[in-house]
């Protein structure tokens, strides 16, 4: 028993495990006549509603890197963060109306199979191949560190191997029975998420208000937030000048005002959300309507994400500026879990409950998707053509129980110095390396017929080099403020371009050396696909949908700009 966590926090958290394992096999029973049916399992292929494809989108996407790392960039940035939240949201929208009737008028299930369909095998299998290897060991090793790290801390500090295996081991009983398991019981888990999340967020805004001496009054809380840290609800971040301070400097480096809209921003969440199997799987087994309504679900849900993972940090910045907050364990990322010490006996376990959803919803989603893609895109194809379908969900068993014991393996002792960088940054960082040319693949492979496989393939490696020499190789070659968008020194001597810009630069180029060589191409490439421009069409109750999640991020923009 921790001095952190009392026997009530431990009966919460136990009847949530209990709960969610119980749910978990009640589903995977009613699907057992379908248990060898490949399709059914990797995908729940027209099993599963509108609600429960937005919830496990939302349950898979939220996860300890937004707990965790979300919070901390509140408690170092300030709201301006909630711009990957608010923004995911019409980026949904944006796959919802234009980018899954593509996927469903091609019967595409995995996006190997887009690209194999689209352009050609080489293409297939080289993004296979690393798609496999991003999931494995950036993904899934930095939700597993960064979820056993922020339990730790509040289980007293000693457990941190014991919690990891928990974890994975949690994950794998939900993941070993199939999508329509994973997505059923992301149900459960989003809601714990959220009233887990919003609870914490009540009463991280009680202690700032009793912290300056109005009692627990959560409006006045926020109020004071506002009023005692000003700067924390800009969301467009200012460009530093030659007087503006290192902590100004890093603000910048971190969201570069503007210049994050022109297109960094955009590239992480239209790949994310549009390019991804982790997140589009759970939409590709059903009709057009029920997965855009489920799509459109999790991008309303979305706009909450911001008020349960960024506002505690907030308020850990205010606390901490005030005196009322000990040293933050492990800088920034600590900010969360320092707000959870202050919650009453049995909150807390709630709480620790909501993280847990988090992490294990995202665990067993991300290895579903990577036994989905290893299974069918290239056991099937290249070592055994002829499995069964009862082979092949063996086989998909086998590559979610190794794809977790790597994971474990590579994050026992933060072998990819996760813990270094900082969660959160960490991922939007090094998965940008690869997002512009992965976007401008399938941007292009969408909606211009006369993208060829050739400039896909160069495509993909450009955007990757492109990003290290914007990230990495610019500002050196430069050496001083005569860049384009003014490289600003790191505190090291040395100068850095913002990561969100280095995306853009890296797209731009992309796109523009892609539709070169297409030129040289037919003038419609014969694998191109064929749109029906009916399915673009929307239905009025989902127009009515869109416009209201539109009105509410223009609201907060107007608010908070």
């Amino acid at each position: 028993m921790s001095q952190n966590l009392a026997f009530a926090d431990y009966a919460v958290f136990i009847i949530y495990f209990l709960v969610v394992s119980i749910y978990g096999y009640i589903i995977y029973r009613k699907r057992e006549k379908n248990e060898h049916d490949a399709k059914a399992y990797f995908l729940a292929e027209g099993t599963l509603t509108w609600w429960a494809i937005g919830a496990s989108l939302i349950a898979s996407n939220i996860s300890a890197e937004q707990f965790i790392g979300m919070s901390g960039e509140g408690f170092f940035l300030g709201i301006a963060v909630a711009a990957y939240e608010w923004l995911a949201a019409i980026a949904l929208i944006i796959v919802a109306v234009w980018f899954i009737p593509v996927y469903l008028k091609n019967k595409i299930y995995t996006m190997p199979q887009f690209l194999k369909t689209r352009y050609n095998e080489s293409t297939a299998l080289i993004m296979a191949v690393f798609w496999l290897f991003l999931y494995v060991f950036v993904n899934l090793t930095s939700i597993l560190y960064l979820g056993a790290v922020a339990i730790n801390g509040l289980a007293g500090g000693e457990y941190l191997h014991a919690i990891m295996i928990g974890l994975a081991v949690f994950a794998l009983i939900i993941s070993l029975g199939g999508m329509k398991v994973v997505a059923y019981t992301d149900v459960i888990q989003v809601a714990v998420l959220i009233i887990g999340g919003l609870v914490t967020s009540y009463i991280a805004l009680t202690v700032v208000a009793e912290s300056f001496g109005f009692g627990k009054d959560a409006l006045a809380g926020f109020n004071l937030l506002m009023d005692k840290a000003p700067e924390h609800f800009k969301m467009i971040i200012d460009r530093p000048t030659a007087s503006s301070s290192q902590l100004e400097i890093d603000k910048y480096l971190t969201f570069p005002g503007l210049m994050s809209y022109l297109a960094g921003i955009w590239i992480i969440n239209l790949n994310y959300w549009g390019c991804n199997q982790y997140i589009t799987q759970r939409a590709l087994g059903a009709d057009l309507q029920t997965a855009r309504t489920g799509i459109l679900f999790a991008g309303f849900l979305k706009l909450l994400m911001p008020l349960i993972v960024m506002l505690p940090g907030i308020a850990a910045y205010v606390l901490y500026q005030n005196g009322d907050l000990p040293q933050l364990v492990g800088g920034k990322d600590g900010a969360y879990s320092a707000m959870l010490t202050f919650l009453p006996t049995g909150l807390k376990g709630l709480s620790v409950a909501a993280l847990t959803a988090a992490i294990v919803a995202s665990l067993a989603g991300k290895v579903n998707s990577i036994s989905t893609i290893y299974t069918l895109d290239v056991h099937k194809k290249y070592i055994q053509k002829s499995a069964s379908d009862r082979h092949q969900v063996n086989i998909g068993r086998y590559a979610v129980f190794a794809a977790m014991l790597l994971a474990v393996l590579f994050t026992w002792n933060d072998l990819l110095g996760i813990g270094g960088v900082g969660g959160f940054t960490y991922i939007q960082k090094y998965t940008g390396f690869i997002s512009p040319g992965v976007f401008a693949m399938f941007f292009l492979g969408m909606f211009w017929k006369r993208t060829t496989g050739t400039a896909a393939i160069v495509g993909v490696i450009a955007g990757f080099l492109l990003s290290v020499l914007f990230n990495e190789f610019a500002p050196a070659l430069f050496g001083n403020e005569t860049l384009l968008y003014t490289a600003w020194p790191n505190g090291k001597g040395g100068f850095e371009i913002p990561f969100h810009i280095c995306m853009g630069l890296s797209f731009v180029f992309t796109m523009i050396l892609m539709i070169a060589i297409s030129f040289a191409g037919p003038k419609v490439n014969p694998k191109a696909f064929e749109l029906d421009t009916q399915m673009f069409k929307l239905k009025p109750q989902t127009t009515v949908l869109i416009v209201i999640t539109l009105l509410i991020i223009a609201a907060l923009y107007a608010k908070f700009w």
